[in-house]
C-alpha cells in the first residue's frame, strides 16, 4: 500500500484514509477506517472524470447494484455516498488472493477445490440473478479467496438482466476470453454469460491457462465466437460439467448456475481451511490483527499512520479502478523461513511453426541449449519449476539452470542430489543434506528457507500440507510444510531400498508408493496408515501417474486403479503371439487420454474405460522399452535407441492424420539424435520446452 498524496482526500464521509491500496484510469481505492475501528475499501472516481456523467452514473450503478446483492458469496458494500461532490463506495476489507493471483503463485487447483469454488461461486451467482442483476465481468481477477470462501467483486459493468452490453467508443465490452459469444457480439446478454465466464474462470483454475488464448485481443474474442475451447489440461472429471456450459448459443438450460453438478467432490472438501491459500490468509488475517489492535480500545484511530500503513500492507484484495485488476500486498519478513515468496511465472518458449517460417518441413530444428558436463552420475531427472530446472551437480550439491538458456542460477552444495529433490509448489525446492535434514530453497532464487532436522533417507513426495519422505532407517515419514514440524512417521509394508529407490506421488489423500522390488502401496496422508498394497506389479520398479482418481500402474500389467482404494478399474489384456503378456513402460495423461506403450510401441486409452481410443498410430511408432513418453505443445515425445546411441522423437499431434491406407502422407515429425548414453538418460517438459538428460549433459529441444 501506498502513502496518500498532495491531491488525495485525508476524509471520505465517516472513514478517514490511510492510504492508497490501488489505482486504475476511472479512479482509486483507498484503506478507510471508521471511528469503531473497521477497516473498509473506500472507492472513489479521479477528480477530473466527475464532469463526465457518463462514468458518474455507471459509478452510482455500481453501487446500487452492489447493494441490492445480498449473499454471503458478494463482497459486502459497507456504506455509500452517490449525491455528493465526490461520491465513493465502501466495501468489505477482503484478507486473501484473487483467483488470478492465487493459480499464478500456486498452480492450479486440484479437481476437488475447483468443484468447491464452482459450487460457491454457482451460489453468489444465483444470488446475483436472484436480484435481477448480470454482473457481466466475471472473471479470476474478480474473485478473492477468503478464508470464508471465495468472494465475487467488482460490479462495475452489472447491469439488470434485460440490459443491453454497457460500452463506449474503443471501449472492450467485457474481459477477452471470460466474456460470452453475446457480450463480445454486442447482443443482449442474461444470466447464461455470467455461466459461461464461470465456466471459462474454472478452466483457468483447474489448469492455469486460459480456456481461450490467443496472440492478441481480437484473436481471443474471435476464438470466443467461432472457436472451440481449450480444456485438454483441466482433469476429465470436470470435462463433462465445464465442457457444455461453453457453448455458443446461451441456451436456458445454462441460464442459472445451482452448483449441483460439482457438488459430487466439493462436500466434504476443505478447499479453504488447509493448503499454502489457507495459510496465506491466515497469516495476513493475523498480522493485520495484531498490528491494527491496541490493548483496551476496538479502535485503529489511536495507532501510529506508519503502523497502520504496515498493518493494512498484509492485503486484502481490492479492485484498482478501470482496469478491474485487485491488489495483492504480501507482508515479507526475511527473519521469517516461512514467508515464501510468490512462484515466478514461467518463461515460455514459442511453438515453432513450419508456416511462420520457423522450420522447414522435412527437417528437424536445432536444440535451444545444449549444456555438457553439467550433470553428477548420480543426478535424477531434471526437474523443471517455472523458470528453472534442477538437477545434481558433478561437484556435489543440487543446480538451478534458467530453462532459457542453461546457465546456472544458483546452487546448494550442501544438498545431496542422490536423496533426491521435489517442487513445493513450484515455490520452494525440497532436498535433503547429507546428515538427513530436510532444506528448502526459493525455486527461482536459491534463497534458503525452513530447516526440518527429520533424520531424511530421502523425499518422496509433496502434497500443499506435507513432504514426505523416507527416514534412515526405512520408514516413512510426513514433515509439515506450514511449520516444518514430524506429523507422524509410520512403518512401510514393503521395503523402501536404499537411498533413492522408491518413488513417490500424492493425490486425493493418498501417498502412492513405488518400490524397487516391484510394489505399489497407498499410504494415507493424514496418519502414515497402508490403505491398500499391490504386490509383484513389476521385476523393479513400477511406473506411476495419475488423473482424477484414476491411478495408472505399469510394468508387468498395465492398469487403471482407484487411488484412494487401489482398486482395478481397467486393464488392457494385450498379449504377444506366443501368447505371452508384454511389458509396458512409463505412461502419460493427456487430456482424456492415457498413452503408454507395449514393449516399446505406445498406444492411446480412453482414461473413463479403458478402450483404444483410435488413435491413427496405435502400436505404429517405436520407442524404447523404458522410455518416458511426454505431451508437450502440440507433439508426442518418446525415445529410441540402440547399444551405443539414440534420438529423441516427436510427432506432431495438430496435424489430423490421413485416413487412407493407402496415402503416404503422416504427420510432421522430427527426430533429435543427441542420445549418447543409452543406459542413461531421461526426459521431461514444461513450458513448451523439452528437457534430455544424456549423461553428463542436458539439452532443451524446441516444440511445435
Amino acid at each position: 500500500m501506498k502513502p496518500l498524496e498532495t491531491g488525495d482526500p485525508i476524509r471520505l464521509g465517516p472513514y478517514q484514509l490511510l492510504g492508497v491500496l490501488g489505482e486504475g484510469g476511472m479512479g482509486k481505492v483507498y484503506a478507510g477506517q471508521d471511528a469503531d475501528g473497521r477497516v473498509a475499501a473506500v472507492k472513489v472516481l479521479h477528480p477530473h472524470l466527475l464532469h463526465d456523467q457518463h462514468l458518474v452514473q455507471r459509478f452510482v450503478r455500481e453501487a446500487r447494484m452492489a447493494q441490492a446483492v445480498t449473499s454471503g458469496g458478494v463482497a459486502r458494500v459497507l456504506d455509500s455516498r452517490t449525491d455528493e461532490a465526490r461520491p465513493w463506495i465502501a466495501t468489505e476489507f477482503l484478507s486473501g488472493p484473487t483467483l488470478e493471483e492465487a493459480v499464478s503463485t500456486h498452480g492450479p487447483l486440484d479437481e476437488g477445490a475447483v468443484r468447491a469454488l464452482a459450487v460457491a461461486l454457482a451460489r453468489a451467482l444465483h444470488d446475483i440473478h436472484a436480484a435481477g442483476l448480470v454482473h457481466r465481468d466475471l472473471k479470476p481477477a474478480n474473485v478473492v479467496l477468503t478464508s470464508a470462501g471465495p468472494r465475487i467483486i467488482d460490479f462495475g459493468i452489472a447491469r439488470p438482466e434485460h440490459g443491453l452490453t454497457f460500452t463506449t467508443t474503443g471501449e472492450v465490452p467485457v474481459t477477452p476470453g471470460y466474456g460470452a459469444p453475446e457480450q463480445v457480439l454486442g447482443q443482449r446478454v442474461g444470466s447464461a454469460a455470467d455461466v459461461f465466464s464461470l465456466c471459462a474462470l474454472l478452466v483457468y483454475a483447474a489448469s492455469g491457462q486460459r480456456a481461450y488464448e490467443r496472440s492478441h485481443i481480437a484473436a481471443v474474442q474471435y476464438a470466443v465466437v467461432h472457436g472451440e475451447p481449450r480444456i485438454d489440461h483441466v482433469p476429465p472429471g470436470l470435462h463433462h460439467l465445464i465442457g457444455p456450459c461453453l457453448a455458443k448459443d446461451p441456451a436456458p438450460a445454462h441460464s442459472e448456475p445451482d452448483g449441483r453438478g460439482f457438488h459430487r467432490a466439493a462436500r466434504f472438501y476443505r478447499a479453504w481451511r488447509q493448503g499454502p491459500i489457507a495459510h496465506d490468509v491466515k497469516a495476513r488475517e493475523r498480522r493485520l490483527h495484531e498490528l491494527s489492535t491496541v490493548p483496551g480500545t476496538s479502535a485503529l484511530g489511536t495507532l501510529p499512520r506508519r503502523r497502520l500503513l504496515r498493518a493494512l500492507a498484509v492485503g486484502g484484495s481490492v479492485t484498482a479502478m478501470g482496469g478491474g485488476t485487485a491488489a495483492w500486498w504480501f507482508w515479507k519478513s526475511g527473519r521469517d523461513p516461512f514467508a515464501v515468496p510468490p512462484a515466478v511465472k514461467t518463461p515460455a518458449a514459442r511453438l515453432l511453426s513450419a508456416e511462420r517460417g520457423n522450420y522447414v518441413l522435412g527437417e528437424t530444428p536445432e536444440p535451444l541449449w545444449s549444456r555438457t558436463s553439467v550433470l553428477g552420475d548420480d543426478s535424477p531427472a531434471p526437474l523443471p519449476v517455472r523458470d528453472v530446472l534442477i538437477v545434481g551437480n558433478p561437484k556435489g550439491g543440487v543446480t538451478a539452470h534458467s530453462v532459457v538458456d542453461g546457465k546456472p542460477r544458483w546452487s546448494a552444495p550442501e544438498a545431496v542430489a542422490e536423496r533426491r529433490y521435489l517442487s513445493l509448489s513450484d515455490r520452494l525446492i525440497a532436498t535433503v543434506s547429507g546428515k538427513g535434514t530436510l532444506l528448502t530453497f526459493v525455486a527461482s532464487t536459491g534463497e534458503p528457507k525452513w530447516k526440518a532436522p527429520a533424520d531424511v533417507s530421502y523425499v518422496l513426495a509433496a502434497d500443499t500440507e506435507a513432504v514426505y519422505a523416507v527416514t534412515n532407517d526405512g520408514r516413512l515419514r510426513s514433515v509439515g510444510r506450514s511449520d516444518a514440524k514430524i506429523r507422524w512417521t509410520a512403518k512401510a509394508n514393503a521395503d523402501l531400498g536404499l537411498t533413492g529407490a522408491a518413488r513417490g506421488l500424492v493425490a486425493r489423500g493418498i501417498l502412492v508408493v513405488t518400490t524397487a522390488t516391484g510394489d505399489v502401496l497407498g499410504i494415507d496422508t493424514r496418519d502414515g496408515r497402508t490403505a491398500w498394497a499391490l504386490r509383484d506389479q513389476a521385476d523393479d520398479r513400477p511406473k506411476a501417474a495419475v488423473s482424477g482418481r484414476s491411478l495408472f500402474v505399469s510394468g508387468r500389467y498395465f492398469t487403471a486403479r482407484d487411488i484412494s482404494n487401489g482398486q482395478k478399474l481397467w486393464s488392457p489384456d494385450l498379449r504377444r503371439r506366443d501368447g505371452a503378456k508384454v511389458f509396458w513402460g512409463p505412461s502419460v495423461v493427456h487430456g482424456p487420454y492415457v498413452y503408454a506403450a507395449a514393449l516399446g510401441a505406445p498406444l492411446r486409452f480412453d482414461i473413463s474405460n479403458g478402450k483404444e481410443s483410435g488413435w491413427a498410430y496405435d502400436l505404429l511408432l517405436t520407442c524404447d522399452p523404458f522410455s518416458p513418453l511426454v505431451i508437450q505443445g502440440n507433439g508426442f515425445w518418446s525415445v529410441a535407441v540402440n547399444e551405443t546411441e539414440g534420438g529423441v522423437n516427436a510427432l506432431n499431434l495438430a496435424e489430423a492424420p490421413d485416413s487412407d491406407p493407402n496415402s503416404t502422407q503422416s504427420n510432421t515429425s522430427w527426430t533429435f539424435r543427441i542420445i549418447k548414453n543409452p543406459k542413461n538418460y531421461w526426459m521431461t517438459a514444461d513450458g513448451n520446452r523439452v528437457f534430455v538428460m544424456d549423461g553428463g549433459s542436458l539439452t532443451a529441444l524446441p516444440v511445435f
